[in-house]
């Protein structure tokens, strides 16, 4: 049976966090955040629902997103 949806989100966003916090790439909390609640919440209502798939690729398009900005 498929996770309800706040919770697979929340799932996956504590992943890609504590991936993340870990390997000290957060610089402004807030912003990771809302960019991995907006990333995680998109893949999921277009149907990934295995957490593990959106925390990673929410970890690799906020690496993208961290190198856009510091160019």
């Amino acid at each position: 049976m498929s996770e309800p949806l706040p919770v697979l989100v929340q799932k996956s966003i504590q992943i890609a966090w504590d991936f993340l916090e870990r390997s000290g790439e957060i610089t402004d909390a807030a912003d990771a955040g809302r960019f991995l609640l907006r990333n995680i919440d998109d893949m999921a209502r277009a149907g990934e629902h295995r957490p593990l798939m959106l925390a990673n690729n929410a970890i690799d398009a906020y690496r993208r997103y961290k190198r856009l900005l510091a160019a």
